[in-house]
Parts: structure tokens; C-alpha cells; sequence
């Protein structure tokens, strides 16, 4: 394997894992309102306790350093994607860091506020805050998998036409939608009410149909020429098979109470959209719709420089992976109304 295909495969972990543990923050934030209901629920609340939002408490912030891994692996050994990409994506990728500082604010600053009145305003606050960035993430993925027109100077931009094609809300909605029940599914894994876990497990299953269904006009719109523009046909295939799988054995599994099953599942296809665009574009990193576009090649820095960067490599990325595995393993205890407030 050469150095720039490992890169490229760190820089895809990266997103991946982002999207995993991120996506279920973001679903959480945007389910929370809906999983309160019973007595008991209502009186945590009048404390600010909220046993949704406390079921991601210890993972919270940690979960954004792959975000910040990964715009660290794009700038050190992928400089011309990063310029194109941030320039041409600038407005999604505005909203997505003005919903992070949002959501952040909010989940943290809903049980310091006083009177119910307050803290619905905070509620509204973390349910934006989760469900902007899901939908632009979701936006994102869709326009690189439809193509971005490329300027005769090389450059590419994306304007109001591309954004509103079809295709890319469709991906927009299935990502949106993917990320609320991949929440769903972790509440069910964390939480120790039976009641919450229902509600999660019924929700949960809801959604995935619903994205599914989003997904299959996403996957319409690409068999009738109008949406994704792939180089390498075979592996889309699978990795799209795959995809389908994933969100059946998440349905399967919320439908028959084996939530860890479920979460796996959500995991995987949560991360598979990456691969998707990774493999079932390479070698291209932004592709036209004409089937070109940026070459790896030219996307990536110099082969000195990428030795020295794998010379952190080395230890930085099984950092990033130890911390992750020692944070889960610290706080792999259940969340509820008599367990500990993190929040």
C-alpha cells in the first residue's frame, strides 16, 4: 500500500468515526423532547435532569476530536482538497460549526436556566443544534456524490442549483434522519428505564424505515442518471448493498429488542456513506459530472512530507483510538433517573 493511499484511508477513518459517534449525538439532541412523557420524566425535568441527554453526557465534547482529526489530516496531507473544498462548500460548512457552537451551548446551559419557560427555549436551541449539522452533513455527502461544477481555472464551486438538485436533499434527509434513529438506538443501549427504552426502540425503528425510504429515492434518482456520478460501478454497488443491508438489520433489530445489534448496525451504515465516497470515487476526491475531476494526486502534498507526517501518524492515530476505547470502557455503565447527572 503506498503512503498516499494510507492517508487517504486515515483521512476516511477519520470522517467515519465522526459520523458515528457525532451522528448519535446529534440524534440525540434531536430526539430528547420526544422521550420524556411519564411522571417521573417530568419531575427530572423540573430539576434539569434529562436522562436522553445524559446518556451521551461523558462522550460529548470528546466525540468532536475526530471532527478536529479529521480537518487536521485534510490540511497536513491533503492541502488542495482542503482549499477547494472548504471554498466551494463555505456556506454548509459555516452552518455546520454555527450548529456545533449552538448545540454545545445549549446542552450544557439548559439545566443552569430557571423556570420551565427557559428551559424549552434551551430544549428548541439543542434540537437545532443537533439537526443542522446532521442535515448539512447530509447536504455535503450528497453533493459529492452528485459532482461539483469545476471553473476553467481549476476550482470548483458549488451554488443554490446544486444544493437544491433533487438528489442532494434526498441524501440531506436520509442523513438527517439516519443520525435521529442512530441516537435512538444508543438510548436504547445506555438507558436503564424500561419506558425510555420503548420509546427509543419504537422511535428508532420508525426512523431507519423512514430514511431507508429517502435513501431508495436517493438510489431512484441515481439509476435514472439524475444522481450520484461514480467512477468505480462495481464497488458503489456493493457498498450501496451494503448500505440497505445495514439499515435492514437495524430495523430487524430495534423491531426484535436487540439494541446492541441495532446500534452496531446504525454504526455501520452511518460510516459506510465515507467508504462509499472514498472507494466508489477513487481515484478522484471531488468528481464532476462528467466523471472527473480532482486526482488524488493532485490533492495530496509531497511524498517527503508524507513521510514525515506518518512519522506522527504512528502515534497519534492509535492515541485518538486508545482514548476512545478507554473513554467507552470508563463510562460503559447505564444512564437514568437514578444513576449519575453528567449534565
Amino acid at each position: 500500500m503506498s503512503l498516499e493511499t494510507a492517508w487517504l484511508g486515515v483521512l476516511g477513518l477519520m470522517l467515519a468515526g465522526y459520523f458515528v459517534l457525532g451522528g448519535y449525538d446529534y440524534g440525540v439532541q434531536m430526539l430528547h423532547p420526544f422521550l420524556g412523557g411519564t411522571r417521573e420524566d417530568q419531575q427530572a425535568e423540573r430539576s434539569g435532569q434529562n436522562p436522553a441527554l445524559d446518556a451521551i453526557a461523558p462522550f460529548f465534547l470528546g466525540n468532536e476530536v475526530w471532527l478536529v482529526a479529521f480537518a487536521g489530516v485534510m490540511f497536513g496531507a491533503f492541502p488542495h482538497l482542503e482549499g477547494n473544498l472548504l471554498s466551494g462548500l463555505y456556506p454548509l460548512l459555516v452552518a455546520i460549526l454555527a450548529g456545533l457552537v449552538l448545540g454545545n451551548a445549549a446542552v450544557q446551559l439548559r439545566r443552569r436556566s430557571r423556570g420551565a419557560g427557559a428551559r424549552r427555549v434551551w430544549d428548541a436551541l439543542v434540537v437545532v443544534g443537533g439537526a443542522v449539522p446532521a442535515v448539512c452533513w447530509g447536504l455535503v455527502v450528497g453533493l459529492l456524490l452528485h459532482g461539483v461544477p469545476r471553473r476553467a481555472d481549476g476550482t470548483f464551486h458549488v451554488g443554490y442549483g446544486e444544493v437544491f438538485h433533487p438528489f442532494v436533499p434526498a441524501c440531506g434527509a436520509t442523513v438527517l434522519l439516519l443520525f435521529a434513529a442512530h441516537g435512538a438506538a444508543f438510548v436504547a443501549v445506555r438507558a436503564t428505564e424500561p419506558e425510555l427504552v420503548a420509546r427509543a426502540r419504537q422511535l428508532g425503528g420508525r426512523l431507519i424505515a423512514v430514511s431507508a425510504v429517502a435513501g431508495l429515492i436517493a438510489l431512484l434518482l441515481t439509476l435514472f442518471g439524475e444522481g450520484a456520478h461514480m467512477t468505480n460501478k462495481t464497488t458503489s454497488v456493493i457498498l450501496a448493498a451494503a448500505v440497505f443491508a445495514a439499515y435492514g438489520a437495524a430495523w430487524w433489530s430495534l423491531s426484535t429488542g436487540n439494541h446492541v445489534r441495532a446500534f452496531v448496525s446504525t454504526c455501520l451504515a452511518t460510516a459506510l456513506p465515507v467508504l462509499l465516497l472514498g472507494a466508489g470515487q477513487y481515484p478522484y476526491l471531488l468528481i464532476t459530472k462528467a466523471g472527473h475531476g480532482l486526482h488524488i494526486d493532485d490533492a495530496i502534498t509531497d511524498h517527503e512530507t508524507l513521510k514525515i507526517l506518518s512519522v506522527f501518524g504512528v502515534f497519534i492515530v492509535p492515541t485518538i483510538l486508545a482514548y476512545q476505547a478507554w473513554s467507552w470502557w470508563a463510562f460503559r455503565g447505564r444512564t437514568g433517573r437514578r444513576h449519575l447527572s453528567y449534565f
